[in-house]
């Protein structure tokens, strides 16, 4: 099989295609024939070895495919040969054969073709858990969503506004934001040209986000964080512009805050019924029309480190997905 492999931490451009014997199916398992694969920015932090979990080396990088099934381990149910599939896996996604557990595979829908497949588990499956799961979002609430038009950002506009918020989305540059404007966002605001802090107070009335869903960190949180509601939630979901933010405890205390974590990855393992569950709502709303995934960017499997690169460099807007050729 075809695959793309990490032989050493460090820049993407290390990232080579080699030609590797096929996975051997286990008990439990189903072999997929991978028509494309979902890149994450997780994907660019454990290549340069700055996730939290370290694959041993050498490893194939990436978490979600769509294919399908072609053969089915021993005691494997639940699904048959011939089904189109979407599937996560711990890593090695970035092949054009993978075998993972039964459990870990759902088919999807007629309408849904496989890029948008690929795309689909990591980025909805984590807006949906920090939004239903974690931050408790209610009908009628604000949500305002930093990086709004990246990989997980889009997917909380569509998932807050399919729960019944209002939506304010903050991206840098009017491009961006147009594209989380045609997602469903409600006010929008370009941290090139203003200050979130200002702009969501004016937006609210003074009163500020009920939930800021958070995927970069950095300056932009500083300035949101300020701002949000008394009794806000505000959820981590990670730090895309490289810079850990520092809580201020006496602001959680004078605003009655919650600063939630959401680490999307630990709940396939704690609570792996939940995650399949979260999956089939989330289908069905794509299935009724709420959710329409963006892919801005569509390469082969052997441009891996091209695809990575233009995470790094903040040029794709939604998902960006690997093709097999299949």
């Amino acid at each position: 099989m075809r695959a793309v492999l990490c032989r050493e931490f460090g820049p993407v451009e290390t990232l080579e295609a080699s030609e590797l014997p096929a996975p051997v199916i286990a008990s439990g398992t189903v072999r997929v024939a991978v028509h494309a694969i979902g890149v994450n920015f997780a994907d660019l932090l454990i290549v340069q070895g700055k996730y939290q979990e370290k694959p041993p080396l050498p490893f194939s990088p990436g978490f979600e495919i769509a294919g399908v099934v072609t053969e089915i381990g021993r005691g494997a149910t639940g699904v048959r040969i011939g089904d189109r599939v979407l599937g996560t896996m711990e890593h090695g996604a970035y092949a054009d054969e993978a075998v993972l557990p039964a459990e870990r595979v759902l088919p999807i829908p007629a309408s849904m073709d496989f890029p948008s497949a690929a795309g689909f588990p990591v980025a909805y499956g984590t807006s949906y858990g920090a939004l239903e799961w974690r931050a408790r979002l209610k009908h009628g609430e604000t949500l305002l969503v930093l990086g709004a038009a990246g990989g997980v950002g889009l997917t909380a506009v569509e998932i807050g506004k399919a729960m019944g918020a209002t939506v304010i989305a903050v991206a840098g540059g009017r491009a961006k934001l147009e594209v989380a404007r045609r997602q469903g966002a409600d006010p929008l605001i370009d941290y090139s040209r203003e200050d979130p802090r200002f702009g969501n107070k004016q937006i609210t009335g003074g009163r500020g986000p009920d939930v800021i869903y958070d995927p970069v960190g950095g300056d932009a949180f500083d300035q949101c964080l300020r701002s949000i509601a008394w009794e806000g939630r505000v959820v981590v979901i990670g730090f895309a512009a490289g810079r850990i933010s520092q809580i201020p405890a006496n602001l959680v205390l004078v605003k009655n805050c919650d600063v939630i974590g959401f680490y999307w990855g630990s709940y396939r393992r704690h609570k792996p019924e939940l995650v399949r569950q979260s999956f089939q709502k989330l289908l069905s709303w794509f299935e009724a029309g709420k959710l329409k995934p963006h892919v801005s960017h569509t390469l082969d499997l052997a441009d891996a480190g091209r695809a990575l690169a233009l995470l790094a460099d903040r040029k794709a807007t939604g998902k960006v997905v690997l093709t097999t050729g299949r």
